[in-house]
C-alpha cells in the first residue's frame, strides 16, 4: 500500500525509525482547496508509522505553521528528524511568513519527546543566511532557497553537520548558482551557518539527503529538467526532471554530480523529492508520484519503496533499471 489519504494531496517526505517502527512525516493540503498547485500555501505535517514501509497508520497532523505574526507563520515545509544525545527527537524544518510573502526561507528546530507532538525550540527560527547565500532577487528567481534541512551526526566527531537546498551567491551564473548549503553544531541547538559544501550543475539541488553506502557518501537531491545549466548538458545529456545523486570521500566533499545514467528521471510513474530508506532486504526509493500516468493528474501519495543497488563502481541504481 502507498502512503495515500483520500481527503489529502502528499507529497515531499522524510523518514525516522525508532526501534522496529519507521515513522513517517510528509507535507500535505486538503483536496478541498481545489487546485494542487497551491498545497504549497495550505500546507501541514501529516504522520504515519509502519513496520514494514508498506502498511501504514496515520496519526493525523503532527506540525503546522504558527499562529502569526511569526517567520514560520505562512508554510512549514520539508525538513529532517533525528535524535539527540538527551534522548529527545529533534525536527529540522523550513519556515517562510506572510510578511513577505513566503519568499524569504529561513530554517527552524522543534523537539519532541514521543515522535508526534513537537515544540518549537524558543520561536523555532535557528538558521538564516548570510551574504555567502543569495538573496531574493526579483527577475532572478521565485524565491530565496534556503530549505530542506538534512541533519546527520558528523561521523568524525562529537557534532552534528546540516546540509540544505541553497544558491550560492559567489556564482553569477543563473543556474550555475544551486548549491548544497551546510551549518555544523555541537548539540543541535546552536548552529554556525558554513560555506556551501557543493555549488554548480543546477539552478536548485532540492531536498538532500547525505548517507554512507558501501565507503561512499552520497547527497541525493532533486531538480527540475528546465534547471540544468550547460555543465550538467554535458555531464549528463539531456535534461530530465527528477532525482540524481552527488558522490564523495567525505562528507565535508568535495562532491561531484555522480555520472550517469540518472537515478530516477522522467518516466511514468516518476518519483520526486525522494528519500533512500532502509529496508529489511536493503536500501530502497520511496518518494511522492509526480503524475498519475493514467490520468496526468497530480496525485498526491507517496510510492511504495523500490529497491536500491550499489554497483561495482560506486553509483547507484534502481534494482528496475538493471
Amino acid at each position: 500500500m502507498v502512503i495515500a489519504r483520500t481527503e489529502e494531496w502528499i507529497w515531499d517526505s522524510w523518514f525516522a525509525k525508532d526501534a522496529d517502527l519507521h515513522h513517517a512525516y510528509y507535507l500535505k493540503a486538503d483536496k478541498a482547496i481545489g487546485d494542487p498547485e497551491q498545497r504549497h500555501w495550505n500546507v501541514s505535517y501529516g504522520h504515519a508509522t509502519s513496520r514494514d514501509l508498506v502498511t501504514w497508520d496515520h496519526l493525523g497532523t503532527c506540525f503546522a505553521p504558527s499562529e502569526g505574526p511569526a517567520w514560520d507563520d505562512y508554510t512549514t515545509w520539508t525538513g529532517s528528524v533525528v535524535r539527540g544525545d538527551d534522548g529527545q527527537w529533534h525536527l529540522f524544518y523550513t519556515g517562510t511568513s506572510h510578511a513577505d510573502g513566503g519568499k524569504h526561507q529561513k530554517l527552524g528546530h522543534a523537539v519532541s519527546d514521543d515522535l508526534h507532538n513537537w515544540r518549537r525550540v524558543g520561536d523555532g527560527l535557528i538558521l538564516d543566511r548570510d551574504d555567502r547565500y543569495e538573496e531574493f532577487q526579483t527577475g532572478r528567481w521565485h524565491d530565496r532557497a534556503f530549505r530542506d534541512p538534512w541533519v546527520i551526526r558528523d561521523p568524525d566527531g562529537a557534532g552534528w553537520l546540516m546540509y540544505f537546498t541553497a544558491r550560492d551567491a559567489a556564482e553569477p551564473g543563473f543556474l550555475d548558482a544551486g548549491a548544497i548549503g551546510f551549518a555544523t553544531s555541537p548539540d543541535l541547538f546552536d548552529w554556525t551557518l558554513q560555506a556551501p559544501v557543493f555549488t554548480g550543475g543546477f539552478g536548485e539541488l532540492e531536498v538532500p539527503q547525505v548517507f554512507e553506502w558501501g565507503g561512499t557518501w552520497y547527497c541525493l537531491f532533486c531538480t527540475a529538467g528546465r534547471f540544468w545549466s550547460d555543465s550538467a548538458k554535458e555531464l549528463l545529456g539531456t535534461p530530465k526532471t527528477g532525482t540524481h545523486y552527488l558522490m564523495a570521500k567525505d562528507p565535508l566533499g568535495p562532491w561531484t554530480i555522480a555520472p550517469g545514467p540518472l537515478l530516477d528521471c522522467d518516466h511514468p510513474g516518476q518519483r520526486y523529492a525522494a528519500r533512500i530508506v532502509d529496508t529489511p532486504s536493503g536500501k530502497a526509493l520511496m518518494g511522492f508520484l509526480m503524475t498519475d500516468p493514467d490520468t496526468g493528474t497530480f496525485p498526491g501519495i507517496i510510492t511504495d519503496p523500490t529497491p536500491v543497488t550499489r554497483l561495482s563502481d560506486g553509483r547507484i541504481a534502481l534494482d528496475e533499471n538493471l
